[in-house]
């Protein structure tokens, strides 16, 4: 099966196409699609190739497979530097099922529900420091934000000198994801890795980790030998059994899931929030129509512009490429072992076949629309719903689907809700340039090229009326 054909696509070197799908993500896959449809393929350097998927029916098989015949962890190697070998995203088969297993109990959704004063505390705090007077760029302080809101609600810190020092290592770490070569490190363990680590950017990088380690590690210990009765996530973890008679999460595994959950958790919802700002700053209708929903009381119309946002700018754009392990049929093409299949949610997102006019920011298409699961049977210009007025389970995959759908899910769509309404709801909000901003690449996530250029002076009111004597 080594030889066998993999669907057409560009015939440039790794090396080029690697400079495309990093410097001009979104472009590159369009140019992609437009000359090859729904199926294509990329090779990258030092990585099996990738199968870019765009059809909902071929994303269906792929997010049903048997988890035997796919593996989505070792698809995700590119992580695995920040997130660690134990990370719930790197793990198969049983492996994978037991960590999640293990980390399902801090996403009831309760508990969810129960953070939300939380973060409606974090929210306040940091709009109350940002500038009223002069433009700003909106996705850095969304950053730190989102990363105060993990650092409380999953580590359990308070604001101290410690969650200060936590946050600064792990905002470089992240930062890393900036440089290229983020995307293909080194083998963990390998000759290649302990070279990196004493020359370049990875050496920085591997003595900012070191240091965040090193942090997290004295935290953890901490926890273990306290008594006092906990409710965030790193208790949760602290306290999870293994099925193998019981014993606990190691000190790597929880970090290793501590630092999955502030990947997943932080950079994302920041960006997925940058572009919102980013959109709506040039929308002054739909903002107005954010406003007078919060006056009666509603939330329909915020959900439909979060999934309209979701839908058009999917800050993870490859959901979760999977490994062919064993050879499989997908969509009546044979796939052999070694290759990558990619479910592309910016691509799916943008099938004019799928959604009417898929490049205006349109969210009453999520408003009030059902339509039937079956994503062959949603093809009539509007996106598949399900009852219930939800996305499509297959032509709506911003956070991925199947087992390996986010775990944080519900917890991203509360604090993108909350923090929406409470900037609205003090703030206008103004453009600072003339277009919505492009698209560059963090890692494996897309974020605004400007960094989300805008001015929020205080919200003019109309005054309240005054009261005349008889």
């Amino acid at each position: 099966m080594a030889g066998a054909p993999l669907p057409p696509g560009p015939t440039w070197p790794a090396a080029i196409q690697g400079i495309g799908f990093w410097s001009r993500p979104i472009a590159f896959l369009e140019r992609c699609r437009a000359r090859y449809g729904n199926r294509f393929t990329i090779r990258l350097p030092l990585a099996p190739p990738f199968v870019m998927l765009a059809d909902p029916d071929e994303i269906r098989e792929v997010y049903t497979a048997p988890p035997d015949v796919l593996h989505p962890g070792a698809g995700a190697r590119v992580l695995e530097p920040i997130v660690g070998s134990s990370s719930v995203i790197l793990l198969d088969g049983d492996a994978h099922m037991e960590q999640r297993r293990l980390m399902l109990p801090a996403f009831h959704g309760e508990r969810i529900a129960r953070l939300q004063s939380l973060v409606q505390e974090a929210v306040e705090r940091e709009l109350h420091g940002w500038p009223s007077d002069r433009q700003l760029e909106l996705h850095g302080r969304l950053q730190r934000m989102t990363l105060e809101i993990i650092l409380r609600a999953v580590f359990g810190l308070q604001p101290s000198g410690r969650m200060d020092a936590l946050r600064d290592r792990l905002s470089e770490m992240l930062a890393f994801g900036d440089q290229a070569i983020s995307l293909i490190p080194p083998p963990a363990g390998s000759r290649a890795e302990r070279v990196l680590e004493r020359v370049g950017p990875f050496a920085r990088f591997a003595r900012i980790r070191a240091e965040a380690d090193e942090l997290l590690f004295a935290l953890i210990d901490e926890r273990r030998r306290e008594e006092a009765d906990r409710d965030d996530v790193m208790a949760m973890l602290l306290q999870a059994r293994h099925e193998d008679g019981g014993s606990p999460m190691s000190r790597e595994e929880v970090r290793d899931e501590l630092l999955t959950m502030l990947v997943a958790g932080h950079e994302t919802t920041a960006s997925s929030l940058a572009w919102c700002f980013d959109v709506l700053a040039h929308r002054p209708d739909v903002v107005a129509e954010l406003r007078a929903e919060e006056t009666s009381g509603g939330d329909d119309y915020l959900d439909a512009v979060l999934h309209e946002n979701l839908r058009c700018r999917p800050v993870l754009p490859n959901s979760a490429p999977r490994l062919v392990v064993k050879p499989l049929e997908v969509g009546g093409w044979r796939y052999p072992e070694g290759v990558c299949l990619v479910p592309n949610a910016y691509l799916v997102h943008h099938d004019p076949v799928l959604y009417e006019d898929p490049y205006a920011f349109r969210p009453e298409r999520f408003v009030g629309v059902k339509q039937p699961d079956d994503p062959g049977a949603a093809r009539k210009g509007e996106p598949g719903r399900r009852a219930g007025g939800r996305p499509g389970t297959y032509t709506w995959i911003p956070f991925g689907g199947g087992r390996r759908r986010c775990l944080g899910a519900a917890f991203a769509m509360l604090e993108m809700r909350v923090v929406l309404r409470s900037v609205l709801r003090e703030r206008d909000l103004q453009p600072v340039d003339a277009a919505p901003a492009l698209s560059r690449r963090r890692n494996i996530t897309i974020r605004p090229g400007r960094g989300c250029r805008v001015r929020l002076p205080e919200r003019s009111r109309a005054p309240e009326p005054v009261a005349v004597a008889a």
